[in-house]
C-alpha cells in the first residue's frame, strides 16, 4: 500500500505550497492529462492517466511509495475522495481541496447558489438529473460526455429554462455562455462542463438569507393530503384527501422522478407530488381544470407542466413516467398507461366491476395489483353526526422489475 495518499484539487489556479510539496515527495502521479502535464509533477514519477477512479484506487494500494491524484474543482464534492476512501482499497488520504467547478460557476454567472440543486448527469442518471431541472428553479448540472448541455435541452422539451453553460473552468479556454434550453442542441460544447439551469418563478428568500443549502422548506401549509378548503375546487370523487392520501403513499413521489397526474382536476395532487421533490406533467381534457391546476401549484410555490389533452392520445409524446395517478378516463387510460411500464401506478373505481376491470389489465400486463375498499366518514365534531361518507376502491399497481 502507498505510504501516503494526497488528493491534490486544482482550478486553475497556482497550486499552494502544500499542493507542491506533496507533488514533490511524490513517486505516483495520478491524474487528467492536463494535470500530469503540470510543471511541478516529479519527471521521475509513475504516471497514471486518470480514467476509471477504481483502476487507479487499486494501482495506488499496491504501490510502494508516496501517491498523489490531481483532480479537477474541489475532489470531495462529486469527486474521487468518495472512491479512494472505500473500504476495499483501504487508503487514507490527506486532501488538498480548491475551489468547486459549481462554485466557480455560480461565481461566472455573478449568482448565489446557496439556494440552488446540485445533480450529477452520467448517461445512466440523465433522466433523473432532467427531472430535477423540471420541479426546481435553479439546479447546477455537473455534466459529463453524452449528458451535456445538448441532451438536457432535449430531455427538457416543452419546459422552457435558461442555461449559464461553463465550459472548460480555469483553463485558458474557458467560456461562458447563456442560451435558452430549447436552443442548447443547436451548439456543439467542450468537456468538462457545467450547466446552470434557471426557470420558473423563483422561490422568495428572507432578506436575512436562507439557512438551509438547496432551498427553503417552503412557506405553503404543514402536512400532505391537505383538506380541500386549501384549494380552488371543485374536487372531483378521486381528489378528496383521504384518498389522496392513499395514492401518495402507493406511489411516494420523490427527487428525481417524473409523475404523471391524468385528470388533474383541482390540481391537489399535482401540487402534493411536486411538494415531495418530484417532477410533474398534469393532463387534463378541461381547460377549466388546467387553469386551477396551473393557480394552486404558483400558490404553493412548485413547478409543474401542464398539459391540456385527451388521455390517452395525449400521452403519446409526453415523457417516460417513473410513477402515475390515473384520476380519470378509466381502463383505457390506465391500459395505455401501463404499455409504458412504469414502476407504479394508481387509481380509483366507483363499482367493484370497474376495479375487477381494470385489476386485470395491470396484472396481464405483469402489475402485481393490489385493491382497498376505502370508506371515510366526515364527523360534524359539534354534534357528532355524519356530514359526508366516500366510499371507493383504490387500485395500485407495482411493476416487481423495475426499481422500487
Amino acid at each position: 500500500m502507498a505510504d501516503r495518499v494526497t488528493v491534490i484539487g486544482w482550478d486553475g489556479s497556482p497550486l499552494t505550497a502544500a499542493a507542491r510539496s506533496a507533488l514533490g515527495a511524490a513517486t505516483l502521479v495520478a491524474g487528467a492529462a492536463h494535470h500530469l502535464a503540470l510543471p511541478e509533477v516529479p519527471p521521475t514519477a509513475e504516471r497514471i492517466r486518470l480514467g476509471s477512479v477504481s483502476l487507479a484506487a487499486r494501482r495506488i494500494t499496491a504501490h510502494r511509495g508516496t501517491a498523489v491524484v490531481l483532480a479537477d474543482g474541489d475532489p470531495g464534492f462529486f469527486g474521487v475522495v468518495r472512491t479512494l476512501r472505500a473500504p476495499e482499497y483501504g487508503l487514507e488520504v490527506e486532501v488538498v481541496p480548491a475551489v468547486s467547478a459549481v462554485a466557480q460557476a455560480f461565481a461566472r454567472a455573478g449568482m448565489p447558489w446557496d439556494d440552488a440543486k446540485v445533480v450529477v448527469a452520467h448517461r445512466r442518471t440523465l433522466r433523473r438529473a432532467v427531472n430535477v431541472c423540471r420541479a426546481h428553479t435553479k439546479v447546477a448540472v455537473l455534466t459529463s460526455p453524452g449528458a451535456g448541455p445538448a441532451e438536457l435541452g432535449l430531455l427538457l422539451e416543452g419546459v422552457h429554462r435558461t442555461f449559464v453553460i461553463c465550459e472548460e473552468l480555469g483553463t485558458d479556454r474557458e467560456q461562458v455562455t447563456v442560451v435558452t434550453s430549447d436552443k442548447a442542441a443547436d451548439h456543439t460544447w467542450r468537456d468538462p462542463n457545467v450547466v446552470i439551469v434557471i426557470g420558473g418563478p423563483a422561490a422568495a428568500i428572507p432578506e436575512n438569507g436562507g439557512w438551509l443549502a438547496g432551498g427553503e422548506p417552503g412557506t405553503a401549509p404543514r402536512g400532505w393530503a391537505l383538506p380541500a378548503a386549501e384549494y380552488t375546487g371543485p374536487f372531483g370523487e378521486g381528489e378528496t384527501e383521504q384518498l389522496r392520501a392513499a395514492q401518495l403513499a402507493r406511489l411516494g413521489p420523490r427527487t428525481g422522478d417524473l409523475v404523471w397526474d391524468i385528470g388533474c382536476g383541482s390540481g391537489a395532487f399535482t401540487a402534493e407530488s411536486a411538494r415531495f421533490g418530484a417532477a410533474v406533467i398534469a393532463v387534463d381534457s378541461d381547460p377549466d381544470a388546467c387553469a386551477r391546476t396551473l393557480a394552486t401549484t404558483r400558490r404553493l410555490g412548485v413547478q409543474a407542466q401542464i398539459v391540456h389533452g385527451t388521455a390517452p392520445h395525449v400521452l403519446e409524446d409526453l415523457p417516460e413516467p417513473d410513477v402515475v395517478r390515473v384520476g380519470g378516463g378509466g381502463a383505457a387510460v390506465v391500459s395505455a398507461v401501463a404499455d409504458r411500464r412504469p414502476a407504479r401506478i394508481v387509481t380509483h373505481a366507483a363499482t367493484r366491476d370497474a376495479a375487477e376491470l381494470v385489476g386485470r389489465d395491470l396484472t396481464e400486463h405483469g402489475y402485481e395489483v393490489e385493491c382497498a375498499l376505502l370508506q371515510s366518514v366526515e364527523l360534524d365534531t359539534r354534534r357528532w353526526t355524519e356530514k359526508e361518507r366516500t366510499v371507493g376502491f383504490l387500485l395500485s399497481g407495482r411493476l416487481p422489475d423495475r426499481h422500487p
